[in-house]
């Protein structure tokens, strides 16, 4: 295997951690809490699942030169109001994802670069798959920490 493919392989692997370990947070939250807002100018709970669940199909969609337009309707169509619908549009993203980088070639996945509506410059797609993962990441921690804020039994093995 060439380090290309393992690199693929690995991060494919860590965005696969955001989703099993996204999908049991929210088995814990209590739809009590899916208006719960920490600050006014703040996504709820249940805006911030929605956005976090939506990272892998968006961010395909946005690499892929979809436009804003586009982008607008794919959020709206992929909006869930319960866990099973959440956990469902992230599993199929993620798979999505998955499928997309496995087919790149090698040349295609460190050089060809393309641009998302919103910015100057196109990107790699590798550097669109390091993006797709952090920013899962960086979403999920927010849901821990709207789950701690309400009291939720959550704890750092959460997150593993």
């Amino acid at each position: 295997m060439n380090a290309t493919v393992s690199l693929t392989e690995t991060l494919l692997e860590e965005l696969y951690v955001v989703v099993r370990t996204t999908k049991s947070l929210l088995v814990k939250a209590n739809p009590s809490v899916y208006d719960f807002r920490p600050a006014e100018n703040m996504r709820s709970f249940l805006e911030l699942a929605n956005h976090l669940v939506q990272i892998p199909h968006i961010d395909l969609a946005i690499l892929q030169e979809r436009t804003e337009e586009e982008v607008r309707l794919l959020e709206k169509k992929l909006s869930a109001g319960n866990i099973a619908e959440l956990t469902h549009v992230l599993e199929e993203g993620y798979h999505l994802v998955k499928s997309y980088f496995l087919s790149l070639s090698e040349e295609d996945f460190l050089r060809k670069e393309t641009k998302a509506f919103y910015a100057e410059k196109g990107v790699t797609q590798a550097k669109w798959l390091v993006e797709i993962t952090t920013h899962a990441f960086h979403h999920r921690a927010q849901l821990f920490t709207y789950l701690k804020q309400t009291k939720h039994e959550v704890n750092m093995f959460d997150l593993y």
